[in-house]
C-alpha cells in the first residue's frame, strides 16, 4: 500500500485504515480542494464538485476555466477533502489530471447526478444545461494518498477502523492489490 507504513506493535494495518478513512471522504465529502499549477508556476486552488466512480474522481468544468488550462499544461495536482474546522480532519490525494474538451457535451456520469442533481436544480438548471455549461470532463488518477490526522483523533479514523474491522474492501493508490504488500 502507498498511504502508511503498517503499526505493528498495535497489530493494526494502518495503510488499510487510511485509505478506508479517504474512501469515506470521496464516497461522502460534496466538496473537494483542487490545486494546480499555472504556466507561470503560480499555484491556484479552488473548492469543486466531484464524483468518485471507484477508480477515478470525475469533475466537471467549464472549458475555459483556469483549472482547465493549468491542467492540460501540468497534469499533477494535489487534492483535499474533508473539513478541517474541528479537528483538521481530512485526507490528501495526488492525482494526475486528463482533460476531455468534447466538440459535443457529455452526460453527466450516474455518481455526479446521484450527488448533485438537487443542487443542479437549485441553480435553476437543468441536467442538460448544466452538462452543456460544464462541458470538460476533469479525470484525476489518484496517485499517492498523503495522511493527515489533524490535532485530536478524527471521527473518519474511527469509522475507517470500524470498516477495516468489519472486512469492507479498501481501495489502492498506485499499486495493484497483489503487489501492494512487495517491496
Amino acid at each position: 500500500m502507498v498511504c502508511a507504513a503498517t503499526n505493528h506493535d498495535a497489530g493494526m494495518d494502518t495503510s488499510a485504515i487510511a485509505e478506508l478513512r479517504l474512501q469515506r471522504f470521496l464516497e461522502t465529502e460534496p466538496v473537494v480542494w483542487l490545486s494546480t499549477t499555472g504556466a507561470d508556476g503560480a499555484p491556484y486552488l479552488v473548492p469543486t464538485w466531484f464524483a468518485w466512480d471507484g477508480a477515478t474522481i470525475v469533475i466537471r468544468s467549464k472549458p475555459h476555466a483556469r483549472k482547465v488550462r493549468n491542467l492540460r499544461h501540468d497534469p499533477r495536482t494535489m487534492l483535499a477533502l474533508g473539513d478541517a474546522e474541528n479537528d483538521f480532519d481530512v485526507g490528501l490525494l495526488r492525482a494526475r489530471a486528463e482533460v476531455d474538451i468534447l466538440s459535443e457535451p457529455a452526460s453527466l456520469p450516474a455518481a455526479f447526478l446521484q450527488k448533485y442533481a438537487a443542487r443542479i436544480a437549485d441553480l435553476g438548471l437543468t441536467q442538460t444545461e448544466f452538462a452543456a455549461t460544464y462541458s470538460a470532463t476533469i479525470r484525476l488518477t489518484p496517485e499517492r494518498a498523503l495522511g493527515w490526522h489533524g490535532r485530536s483523533l478524527p471521527g473518519s479514523l474511527v469509522a475507517a477502523a470500524r470498516r477495516f474491522i468489519e472486512g469492507r474492501p479498501t481501495i489502492s493508490f498506485g499499486l495493484p492489490p497483489a503487489t501492494a504488500g512487495a517491496a
